[in-house]
């Protein structure tokens, strides 16, 4: 950064609004990459991260990628496990897990970021942000990552989960995490459990539904808990902490008046439409976005439009490239029935690892695409056309995929 006297006077080179894990990654890369950066990281709670566990397979990252974020990883297994009521399989390849409590820790003692906590923010601009107090911080450039994405310009159906993390009375005896346990009862749309096992009488155990509404039903989900545990044979000995949350699955949308409406500001994160469409997972995105900002060059943190330009440019490339995943999104809640979606997932998992792995990893090749739409279909064949080829009712059609793109290299 330029040494002058109006760079002294800046509060931060960069200010990033809202502590969660886009945030907080970028502010984690950036503080290594371009050593000497002022970053402000502003945060309403009194952590980081809140109260998550976020994880991701390896493979949905490089070599390189895998490594600066490892300081993060808390939990890694060599494998996952998956159930339905006809199929069981494990699937190999490390997956990992990165818990709130390491993120906080590791962010207040970055050098390089500094961190205010219980910091309220009314408005931002593209180099200022007013706090609720009546202060008003100034730096280079500023990028917000708070919250949900926009739905006025997306159409969105969801997941939805509430997790327990559970010490128990003995060993559970898994040997890796069970990403699906879909052979439970079918409530409120595709239902299943998804189970951590932390250590060897820890796990942590949440109850999951994709659904069409964002209604969290916490009594039922924990209800549902009680009955999972009490059928694996695990006794409680306490009950440790509790995280929930409502995922966007995106079925369409309109990323140009998504971006419209930022105002010159840069958003991150869920705000910035930047999470798996099927999955909802949202590490791997934010790790390719620090990234996409470690390279910018020097010069270019001094121009905040170019740091919003280089930011939606990110954005709107990766929403073009993960047509084909909205189009399947269409297909599970459009086409199939609520009890039917578990057939759907069913049958993808009994595909090959390798194009599992790159589903996750949001990078199918032509020949996965065509494998996942070919074959027995698990849903109706006029009710899948359908799904695919007409706009979601009351929701903004999805310009940036056409169905011709599945039999077409990337």
């Amino acid at each position: 950064m330029r040494d002058t006297a109006a760079a002294c006077s800046l509060d931060a080179d960069l200010l990033l609004v809202g502590g969660g894990l886009a945030n907080g990654l970028i502010a984690r890369r950036l503080s290594e990459a371009r050593p000497g950066m002022r970053i402000l990281l502003l945060e309403a709670g009194d952590t980081l991260g809140g109260n998550h566990t976020w994880s991701f397979h390896a493979s949905d990252l490089s070599a390189a990628q895998q490594a600066w974020i490892s300081p993060l990883v808390v939990y890694r297994w060599p494998a996952h496990d998956v159930a339905f009521p006809g199929y069981q399989r494990r699937v190999e390849g490390d997956y990992c897990s990165v818990t709130s409590d390491r993120f906080d820790e590791f962010l207040r003692t970055r050098t390089g970021v500094d961190v205010r906590l219980g910091c309220q923010v009314d408005t931002v601009a593209p180099t200022s942000v007013h706090l609720k107090n009546g202060q008003v911080l100034r730096s280079r450039a500023v990028i917000d990552a708070r919250g949900a994405p926009e739905t006025a310009h997306l159409a969105l159906r969801f997941q939805k989960f509430l997790g327990q993390e559970l010490r128990l009375e003995r060993h559970h005896g898994l040997t890796a995490p069970m990403l699906m346990d879909a052979t439970v009862d079918q409530v409120d749309g595709y239902r299943f459990v998804y189970v951590l096992p932390f250590t060897a009488d820890t796990v942590l155990v949440e109850d999951t539904v994709y659904a069409d509404g964002s209604d969290l039903s916490r009594e039922r989900l924990r209800a549902h808990i009680a009955d999972y545990v009490a059928g694996r044979g695990w006794r409680v000995a306490e009950l440790l902490r509790e995280e929930e949350g409502v995922l966007p699955i995106a079925l369409a949308g309109d990323v140009e008046s998504l971006w419209r409406d930022a105002q010159g500001v840069p958003k991150a994160g869920l705000a910035a439409a930047l999470f798996h469409p099927t999955t909802g997972y949202s590490l791997a995105q934010a790790v390719r976005l620090a990234d996409h900002l470690a390279a910018l060059p020097r010069s270019a943190w001094d121009d905040p439009a170019q740091v919003f330009s280089a930011v939606r440019a990110a954005a709107v490339a990766q929403w073009k490239s993960d047509g084909f995943f909205r189009l399947l999104n269409r297909m599970l809640f459009l086409a199939a029935e609520p009890a039917a979606r578990r057939v759907v997932m069913e049958r993808f998992y009994r595909l090959k690892a390798g194009l599992i792995h790159r589903f996750y990893a949001g990078r199918p090749t032509w020949r996965d695409k065509a494998r996942v739409l070919t074959g027995r279909p698990p849903v109706p064949v006029a009710a899948a056309i359908r799904a695919a080829l007409h706009p979601v009712p009351d929701a903004p059609s999805d310009s940036s995929f056409r169905p011709s793109v599945t039999a077409s290299p990337e």
